[in-house]
């Protein structure tokens, strides 16, 4: 396999000179850092889907610039905040990245760029920024529409009654106030 279509050693520049597409699916077990996000067996998760595509951008009195646009979707077994049952989320990520020549030029573009730069390498590991964004678009707080079960939304706290009941340790100085003004 060619070094510019293999994703785990990708070579940047030749796959966005020559506008390459590349896209596969793997299954969850294959991607350590998001699986480690799943909660639970009893939903099976759904095989990552990923695409690929590089393209190049024309400046006016400069080099072209090298683009690597990444897709990437997996249906996640999760737990719900809400019910703490397991619900199944649809994890999506949509992101472009502009290569820049060297560490430097990528700190000094960082700050004043919209777009995510990154470092041109011959030998770029694509799917571990699949994976990366798929992580990143995990979602906060996981969800059923509706729960399957009904939450008891109850905020009794017998303790909080007792302590209700208790007599206020700074009575005292009341009943001093109360006998001092006599």
């Amino acid at each position: 396999m060619e070094k510019k279509s293999d994703p785990q050693h990708l070579d940047v520049l030749a796959f966005a000179r020559d506008a390459c597409h590349l896209q596969g699916e793997g299954v969850l077990a294959d991607w350590p850092r998001l699986a480690s996000e799943q909660h639970g067996a009893t939903l099976a998760p759904g095989a990552v889907h990923w695409q690929l595509d590089g393209r190049t951008v024309s400046q006016s009195g400069g080099a072209d610039q090298a683009w690597l646009d990444v897709r990437a979707s997996v249906q996640l077994p999760m737990q719900c905040q809400r019910c703490l049952t397991p619900v199944l989320e649809t994890v999506e990520a949509e992101r472009s990245f502009r290569f820049v020549a060297d560490e430097a030029t990528a700190a000094a573009l960082d700050d004043e760029a919209e777009e995510d730069i990154l470092v041109i390498s011959r030998d770029f590991d694509a799917l571990s920024l699949v994976e990366d964004e798929l992580i990143l678009s995990l979602p906060l707080v996981p969800l059923h529409e509706v729960c399957p079960e009904t939450v008891p939304m109850s905020a009794v706290d017998p303790e909080f009654d007792v302590a209700a009941e208790r007599p206020n340790p700074f009575g005292v100085l009341a009943g001093l106030k109360t006998g001092a003004n006599k």
